[in-house]
């Protein structure tokens, strides 16, 4: 089954050509940074817009880079939830249109599924049961995966994820939108030691998050340094790095002794990060656990990801009803397994 694929949860507009006997033939992202950097953040009503403008152009290139066998599209899957509402409704109207124009079926895929199922591109995906951590700007999430769509939540965040709490702390240290990236890069010129933040909830069983409290330690040693200089930022930046991948490093592996598995997939936006992949790398090895990632095009919000979930679900005969589906909130432990209506 050949299928398109949309995205549009938030500020990257994406589109993906998805064959379940050739694989990803097509893909295309692209992100709204500039829209938005003057902000300091996502402007809903902005991204919306953008939304508008991007994807039917998308669609049509990607449409024609997978069209060489003259195979037809036989089924659309589209970002419904969690996300920005307006944002959603642009993709899921579009969609919904060209489905209905080809007379094919489509469907609203959840986007953490889409996340959760990224690693599934690779070359050698990883096989189930596994313990998947996601982790992106909006999410901190411990799963027990036993395939898909049997998803068991393990622990999540209290507050902040540990994404926003790379953005917030960056904003703090002047550092320009997107800051988990900026944040990443100030940190590698970071002296170790100068600054030590808490590991939060590490001395306490369990396995949920809380990162509010290391944007708070930020902006203390911030505010400490009125007359930071470039290493002072830098060195701020390692310490609140370090902090967060410390934590992430231990609850994963605590996750799985938890459960008694010896798999782990990371995906999300903050997989990217160079020092998480490296020190769960290392620190996995040493246990037994083998790790896997989605490359990193795919850890930011993608259409790949959306078309590996849609094509599943389309596959095993699922399909929309009449109507656009668009949840901003839409808890991923209410997922079945394909087909499984």
């Amino acid at each position: 089954m050949r299928i398109l694929a949309i995205e549009s949860s938030c500020d990257e507009s994406a589109a993906a050509v998805f064959d379940g006997e050739g694989g990803l033939l097509a893909h295309e992202v692209f992100s709204q940074i500039d829209l938005h950097q003057i902000y300091g953040g996502v402007v809903p009503e902005l991204a919306s817009r953008d939304h508008v403008q991007r994807l039917l152009p998308m669609v049509d290139r990607v449409l024609a880079r997978a069209s060489g066998d003259g195979k037809p599209i036989e089924g659309v899957a589209y970002t419904a939830g969690p996300g920005l509402i307006g944002a959603l409704l642009t993709g899921a109207a579009l969609a919904r249109s060209l489905a209905h124009a080809w007379a094919v079926p489509s469907l609203g895929v959840h986007h953490l599924e889409g996340h959760l199922l990224a690693p599934l591109l690779e070359p050698v995906p990883p096989e189930y049961p596994h313990v998947a951590l996601l982790v992106s700007g909006g999410h901190t999430m411990l799963i027990e995966c036993a395939g898909i769509g049997r998803y068991t939540l393990l622990g999540e965040t209290r507050d902040d994820a540990a994404g926003e709490a790379f953005d917030k702390s960056a904003k703090l240290l002047g550092l320009p939108y997107p800051g988990g990236p900026h944040l990443a890069r100030l940190a590698e010129t970071g002296r170790p030691s100068r600054h030590v933040f808490p590991r939060p909830m590490l001395d306490r069983p369990g396995l949920e998050f809380s990162f509010s409290g290391l944007k708070t330690a930020v902006l203390h040693a911030v505010r400490a340094l009125p007359d930071a200089s470039d290493q002072d930022r830098a060195d701020i930046a390692l310490a609140l790095q370090d902090a967060v991948v410390d934590t992430l490093v231990a609850k994963s592996l605590r996750a799985v002794a938890h459960t008694g598995l010896d798999t782990l997939v990371v995906s999300g936006g903050v997989s990217a990060n160079r020092s998480l992949r490296s020190r769960l790398d290392s620190a996995a090895a040493k246990q037994g656990v083998r790790v896997y990632y989605p490359r990193l095009e795919f850890c930011t919000d993608n259409a790949a990801m959306i078309a590996v979930a849609g094509h599943a679900r389309l596959a095993a005969g699922e399909r929309d009803a009449i109507g656009i589906r668009a949840r901003a909130q839409w808890p991923l432990d209410s997922l079945h397994p394909p087909g499984n209506l």
